[in-house]
């Protein structure tokens, strides 16, 4: 049993996003200790935004017109969706910015999308299988808030990601990470603090259903669902 691990944040040290995703990597690891985990950091080791277009035009070029840029795209989704393919359960850390989501993962998520494993019409090499998307967001964009509705990421990465890929999906978010950081945020303390408290335990109990849902898979089971 493997888990694949993406991150997307642009910091290395002090990431919210990072920080939580430690915490559901570490108790999928708890569950079980010699599963191997396979990362790709596509914020401090990113993709080059072009390969997509090639990728794509070569999609539509037959292979021995290819040039050896469409040649270099074509095999380099093909080893990222090789990654997903091999994996039984995923674990995806990507942060909210500038109201959207980020660069790094919209041209993954191109890139992998020009696979013909993971293109439309067919189930693609994930679908069924465990995931967690953890997200964070430096203000709150929830119902009620000033900026409701400002979140431009989470629901369009759960579109691909739940109802595209076919992932068996939960998501663990964190609002107010700015709050410490930004001084307008500064009343909000004990509020943040409840949220962050709120997702690590989320990201706790993530972990270990992640772990059991893989396993349940692997023996027959339904998973989480």
């Amino acid at each position: 049993m493997s888990l694949f691990r993406l991150d997307a944040s642009i910091r290395d040290e002090g990431s919210a996003s990072r920080s939580l995703a430690d915490l559901v990597e570490a108790h999928w690891r708890e569950a079980t200790p010699d599963a191997p985990v396979t990362r790709r950091d596509i914020a401090l080791d990113p993709l080059p935004s072009h390969v997509w277009a090639a990728a794509v035009t070569a999609g539509a070029t037959p292979q021995t017109r290819r040039t050896t840029p469409q040649h270099s795209a074509v095999d380099l989704a093909g080893q990222l969706v090789d990654e997903l393919a091999h994996a039984d359960a995923y674990l995806f850390a990507v942060p909210l910015y500038n109201f959207g989501v980020s660069q790094h993962f919209k041209t993954y998520v191109d890139l992998v999308t020009t696979d013909p494993r993971m293109g439309p019409g067919v189930a693609s090499v994930v679908s069924g299988k465990p995931a967690v998307l953890v997200t964070v967001q430096g203000g709150n964009y929830a119902p009620g808030t000033p900026k409701d509705g400002w979140d431009h990421a989470t629901a369009w990465m759960r579109r691909i990601l739940e109802d595209v890929w076919g992932l068996d999906l939960d998501v663990v978010t964190r609002e107010f990470t700015l709050v410490g950081v930004n001084p307008a945020l500064d009343d909000f303390t004990d509020l943040a603090e409840r949220i962050r408290t709120e997702a690590e335990d989320q990201a706790r109990r993530s972990g270990e259903a992640l772990a059991r849902s893989a396993r349940d898979l692997l023996h027959g089971g339904r998973g989480r669902r």
